[in-house]
């Protein structure tokens, strides 16, 4: 008996450690380059700075272009403990000799980042763990925000979390990560901000073409807007991975 009870506990702290929530603090950080400085950005990230990121507690978690970048953007995200840390982290990345040192040798030529915004994020209850990528093989990486129409964030949390990852996948999409804005003024509602992998961009759009056309997806947005519409604004932005990003 004292044995099936040991076994017992064993088993609850396994499936409590299993269902951990995630608390990181995320960060999704865009980078506008200067005309033609693009690949100076991913130069001075591929051999110095994501080391650097590292070296001062933050955790690389994936780096991408836009497919249709005429704006030369770097898109990427990093995860930290907490803000704190995230603050302190950047404090001490600023103030690194070996950071300057590469900074002034990359931009002997010209300055390279023109704009840098920078989005906050917790991940949602129902995110996949978010971790580097088994597979080799380069995917077509979409990130998609939606902008809830006032106060039904937590409907579209809800309809997602019920029943639209699930049909993702049935049509062929992996569900990489899935994150709610932290947004400054605290009377804004957060958006949600998520991650998904395709075989190729060409055949994201043609999974969601299917996806719209699914019976069970009518009738779980039908059933979710039957007071009104939930997503005022869906942005979906295609990129490909770069050779050191760890989700590709």
């Amino acid at each position: 008996m004292k044995k099936l009870f040991t076994l017992l506990l064993l088993f609850v702290s396994i499936q409590m450690i299993a269902k951990k929530p995630d608390s990181r603090y995320y960060e999704l950080r865009v980078y506008y380059c200067h005309p033609g400085r693009l690949d100076a950005l991913i130069q001075r990230f591929t051999n110095h700075t994501t080391k650097i990121f590292e070296k001062h507690g933050m955790t690389n978690v994936g780096y991408w272009i836009p497919n249709n970048n005429e704006k030369n953007a770097l898109y990427y995200i990093l995860s930290y403990p907490n803000q704190v840390e995230r603050d302190s982290s950047w404090k001490r990345f600023g103030r690194d000799p070996e950071w300057k040192e590469v900074a002034r040798k990359s931009e002997e030529t010209g300055k390279i980042v023109a704009k840098v915004e920078s989005t906050f994020m917790m991940a949602t209850d129902f995110s996949p763990k978010i971790k580097p990528s088994s597979k080799s093989a380069d995917r077509a990486i979409e990130l998609r925000t939606y902008t809830a129409t006032p106060h039904n964030i937590d409907n579209v949390l809800a309809r997602f979390r019920n029943h639209t990852t699930k049909l993702f996948k049935k049509h062929g999409m992996t569900n990489i990560a899935y994150f709610k804005t932290i947004e400054k003024d605290p009377n804004v509602q957060p958006r949600l901000v998520y991650l998904l992998a395709h075989d190729s961009e060409a055949a994201g759009k043609a999974s969601f073409d299917e996806f719209r056309k699914d019976p069970n997806w009518i009738k779980a947005r039908d059933e979710s807007e039957k007071n009104g519409k939930i997503v005022d604004k869906v942005e979906s932005i295609y990129m490909h991975p770069t050779t050191f990003s760890t989700i590709r």
